[in-house]
């Protein structure tokens, strides 16, 4: 009795193709790419708004704040940490800047630019002083990251509280939202020119120069690193006080949006970063994360809340929306590093 053995099967072939296929996708782009088609599909059948052009440009305006403050947290994550501060040093920038501006245009009422470059300085001091304690206590007490970050924010909220005793600081001069908020530039909108700035520093910074290979050795092994002679301690704090920086900025930005330095600003953005840069493809266990995936990260993060605002999804539910996205992109990440370590 003979077995008839079929020499070619075009629809095993087919399938096999396509799950490679799907497979490469999933190994180079993690698990963003799958989260972001269903995430279109399901707000476009729930909403005939969510695919208008108006609604997309709004979209990609909304994102700006968080692209920029996910990409100082991709900075702690790839130095092997994380930051759970980010959301209080956007806060705290607004404040201190917002309260400076106030107090320095009643004694130079003339000079506007003046009051609005020493207003931003005074915030981006407070949010690099937040970053240099973090990376302080990290590198140099050893701390661990979790601990430090969520002590600062707890410090840095009850500051920014006492400062504004919870009420928003305004009266803060009109040119700072006409550029910085609502200003636009070659046809492109400030806050838009700032992200895309800070991106193309990160670019040169993380793949041109010895500091970003140097932060990627870290993550991966600091212990590797240290006996090849990189100095740890310095990259870390560096990785936090940029984090920090980048996050002022954001608050900056914020500030100039909504014309008042606010205590309550940049509440979501801890879990909201943590979530886009993981979807993004960071690794939690540090040394790995590319910049353009964090950047859609982020926008996808924008994309589920604008698709769920124009649902009519409660606020309440799209917290637990996000805590069900970050730990399905946690557990694909594990799945994706156990099939990269195979290859």
């Amino acid at each position: 009795m003979s077995s008839i053995v079929p020499e070619n099967n075009p629809s095993s072939a087919h399938k096999s193709s396509a799950r490679d296929w799907i497979m490469k996708i999933f190994l180079h782009w993690g698990v963003m790419p799958f989260l972001l088609v269903i995430a279109v599909v399901t707000f476009s059948l729930m909403s005939s708004r969510f695919l208008t052009t108006d609604n997309l440009i709004n979209l990609f305006r909304q994102s700006v704040y968080l692209v920029l403050v996910s990409l100082g947290q991709m900075l702690a994550l790839i130095s092997g940490g994380f930051d759970l501060s980010v959301g209080t040093i956007v806060a705290v920038s607004s404040v201190v800047s917002a309260l400076t501006m106030g107090a320095l245009a009643l004694s130079f009422p003339d000079a506007i630019w003046l009051v609005i470059t020493l207003g931003c300085l005074a915030g981006l001091g407070a949010a690099m002083l937040i970053g240099m304690v973090n990376g302080a206590g990290v590198a140099v007490f050893g701390v661990s990251p979790f601990i430090m970050t969520l002590g600062m924010q707890s410090i840095g909220f009850g500051i920014a509280l006492f400062l504004t005793a919870g009420v928003p600081v305004s009266n803060l001069p009109d040119t700072l939202g006409d550029v910085f908020g609502f200003g636009v530039l070659l046809g492109v909108p400030v806050p838009i020119l700032m992200m895309l700035l800070i991106l193309a520093l990160m670019f040169v910074l993380l793949n041109y120069s010895a500091w970003g290979r140097h932060l990627y050795a870290v993550g991966s092994n600091p212990k590797a690193a240290l006996l090849s002679g990189i100095r740890v301690k310095p990259v870390l704090i560096s990785a936090y006080v940029l984090c920090a920086l980048i996050a002022g900025v954001s608050g900056l930005l914020l500030t100039a949006r909504t014309a008042s330095g606010d205590a309550n600003l940049g509440g979501s953005m801890a879990l909201e970063s943590i979530a886009a840069c993981v979807i993004g493809g960071v690794s939690l266990r540090g040394g790995i994360g590319r910049l353009e995936n964090v950047v859609l990260g982020a926008i996808f993060i924008g994309l589920v809340q604008n698709g769920m605002n124009l649902a009519q999804i409660g606020s309440y539910l799209q917290i637990v929306v996000l805590g069900v996205l970050l730990i399905i992109a946690v557990v694909f990440d594990r799945i994706r590093q156990k099939r990269l370590y195979r290859l």
